[in-house]
């Protein structure tokens, strides 16, 4: 069987491996095997990374309606209940945004959610 070396195509594989890892730190970006390795561990971080962002934010939502409903004298279950009740189909991220952009609306909200509550909640 005759001997191959794979002269430019091992080279040119290699230099797309280093293309994606420039940026990277130290050996990293510069050697080979470290570069292959750095590459597949950020393949791997980002595609989980991605999926724990979405969660990341609706922990962020929840704590900034939360916030804001404590400020109107109402827990975030009692006021997520009261809103339900009343028929207002927000979901988290609008009401985060109404929360920091917009105060009075956001207690008009939560006094309609007060007022759906029944009677010994509220």
């Amino acid at each position: 069987m005759p001997r191959v070396k794979r002269g430019t195509k091992r080279r040119a594989r290699r230099k797309k491996f280093l293309k994606h890892t420039k940026g990277f730190f130290l050996t990293k970006s510069k050697l080979y095997r470290s570069a292959k390795e750095a590459r597949e561990r950020s393949l791997r971080y980002g595609f989980r990374d991605r999926r724990a962002r979405k969660r990341q934010f609706r922990t962020l939502w929840i704590q900034r309606v939360g916030a804001a409903a404590r400020l109107n004298g109402l827990s975030y279950n009692q006021l997520i209940h009261g809103l339900k009740r009343a028929g207002i189909d927000l979901d988290r991220k609008i009401l985060a945004e109404i929360a920091v952009a917009d105060a009075t609306g956001f207690a008009d909200l939560a006094r309609q959610a007060r007022a759906a509550l029944p009677s010994a909640a509220a």
